[in-house]
């Protein structure tokens, strides 16, 4: 699985799964990002140091796109702090809860967790207590208002 969080509302905006983790997966899931996002330019995209981000074909999407690609450094843990932690708690209330008969079932628990509880029942600190869905809504509204 391939994820793309939204670092401002902790919010999984793009995503792909598969049994392989190569460029392709990862430009599919930031496609998926931009179009969830409106195909925003000039947004900054940060990745790991994995070989999947660093492809021409990865780096050929942003530019596509009008995207700006940051790298962690390395031996900088705290790059990717806010994906492992996304990451590790997608294992703990999906991934160990159960075995799975096939790749399809797993898929839909994986889809189901982020679409149904981590962005709409999953209140955060960072985010006032609130859902990634609540933040975004009340932040846009705001937004609105002042204009």
């Amino acid at each position: 699985m391939c994820a793309i969080k939204d670092v401002w509302s902790n919010r999984i905006v793009g995503y792909a799964i598969d049994s392989h983790m190569r460029a392709s997966l990862a430009v599919r899931a930031l496609k998926n990002a931009v179009c969830q996002r409106g195909f925003p330019t000039g947004t900054v995209v940060h990745w790991d140091r994995g070989s999947q981000f660093g492809s021409k074909k990865f780096r050929k999407t942003l530019t596509c796109y009008g995207l700006q690609g940051s790298m962690g450094r390395v031996g900088a843990c705290g790059d990717n702090a806010a994906m492992e932690s996304f990451f590790a708690l997608l294992q703990k209330n999906v991934l160990d809860r159960q075995s799975w008969n096939s790749r399809r079932q797993l898929r839909l628990a994986v889809v189901s967790w982020i679409e149904g509880k981590y962005h709409r029942k999953r209140r955060q600190r960072r985010l006032g207590k609130m859902t990634p869905i609540e933040f975004e809504l009340i932040m846009r509204k705001a937004d609105q208002q002042a204009a």
